[in-house]
């Protein structure tokens, strides 16, 4: 199946009040391509986006949510030895709060999608195993689980491990009865006329993708190509 195209003003601008959590406001604006960027708290967010659409919203969501790494770790960056301290976001609460988090943003999501909508998360094995774990409890129905490879990662330097160098994402539908839009077509057609699989290698984002600064979490353009 084939969705429709989307309208572009038809999602209106959300106004909200901000909280102890987040100042909850549209930090940027494209009503030509239909692009709002907020920055707020994604719960309160996602609850107001519910009260408004009660039936669902989305066709698909993609979430990049806290992968919980900055624990007083290190890492390598062009280089050199630094720490992984992306912000307070990204500091763990323990397993079971983690997890709690897990299953309140998810929830939220599953609400916003249509009947037949789909979710993608990413994540490491910091936080994947938690997701797809929350996905069965809400009764999502996975269905796959794609490989980021990267050619390029950044050294082990405790020399205790092997090299990180994969990310996973998890794609579900709303539910068991959704019948998810998948594009066999035009997926064999941007994989040279092949079948996609599931382990996809690219590099990490390069210096013409950071044209608008650098983010923490920043995922190359090609993972959504394979995604449309």
């Amino acid at each position: 199946m084939n969705y429709p195209e989307p309208k572009h003003d038809s999602f209106p601008l959300m106004v909200m009040e901000s909280s102890v959590y987040s100042p909850n406001q549209c930090v940027f604006q494209n009503d030509e391509f239909g692009v709002w960027l907020y920055h707020a708290n994604c719960i309160e967010f996602m609850d107001m986006v519910s009260r408004k659409y009660p039936d669902g919203r989305f066709d698909m969501i993609f979430a990049d949510p806290p992968y919980f790494l900055s624990n007083g770790g290190i890492t390598c960056h062009a280089g050199k030895m630094v720490k992984v301290d992306k912000g307070q976001w990204d500091k763990s609460n323990g397993p079971e709060m983690n997890h709690e988090f897990n299953m309140e943003w998810l929830l939220r999501c599953q609400k916003l999608l249509k009947p037949n909508g789909t979710i993608l998360v990413s994540g490491t094995h910091h936080v994947i195993h938690s997701i797809g774990y929350a996905m069965q409890q809400l009764r999502m129905k996975i269905l796959n689980d794609i490989t980021w490879e990267k050619p390029n990662p950044p050294p082990n330097l405790s020399c205790r491990y092997f090299t990180h160098s994969t990310e996973t994402i998890i794609w579900a539908a709303k539910n068991e009865k959704s019948k998810h839009c998948f594009n066999y077509d035009k997926i064999r057609e941007i994989n040279s006329g092949k079948q996609m699989k599931s382990v996809w290698t690219f590099t990490s984002p390069n210096g013409d993708e950071k044209c608008f600064g650098k983010h923490p979490t920043q995922k190359p353009i090609c993972t959504k190509r394979g995604l449309s």
